[in-house]
């Protein structure tokens, strides 16, 4: 399930729920998100449309030498209401080659009760990298979007 955040099934990762861990499993989500968006440098704003399953956005907030800042969500209407589920900001490192869950949004996981910080950041990440295995399962792979202009049909 997509939402299960429980622990990972031993041999994983070699040290779930720690540092060396946490900081495996942010390599682990920068080559899932590299697969479905190698190129982020095409467009600020890229769709990911599979015919049968809901359209992946992703927005590029902000650019920087080393480090992308990125969200990456679904949209919903809800009575003329737009939502973001689930609506995760996510910080590129590209020297390093992590990506790490910065900001985590979801009306249907509510708020992370957690002991230590690094319990946290696992949770978020483990969750990230879970939904990247299942957009790559869909055949989600980003393109930049375009407007139609008066001479495109």
């Amino acid at each position: 399930m997509l939402l299960d955040l429980a622990p990972v099934r031993k041999g994983r990762f070699a040290h779930a729920r720690s540092f060396a861990g946490l900081m495996e499993l942010y390599e682990q989500n920068y080559i899932r998100l590299r697969n479905i968006a190698p190129d982020l440098a095409v467009a600020d704003e890229m769709i990911s449309s599979v015919p049968g399953h809901q359209d992946l956005y992703l927005s590029i907030t902000q650019r920087c030498r080393y480090t992308t800042m990125l969200r990456m969500t679904y949209q919903f209407e809800d009575a003329g209401q737009i939502l973001f589920e689930p609506d995760l900001h996510l910080k590129i490192c590209h020297d390093a080659r992590v990506v790490e869950v910065q900001q985590f949004h979801s009306r249907t996981q509510g708020p992370l009760y957690v002991a230590s910080m690094i319990e946290q950041k696992w949770m978020m990440n483990r969750f990230l990298y879970k939904w990247l295995g299942y957009c790559l399962r869909q055949g989600h792979y980003f393109h930049p979007m375009r407007h139609l202009k008066d001479n495109d049909t």
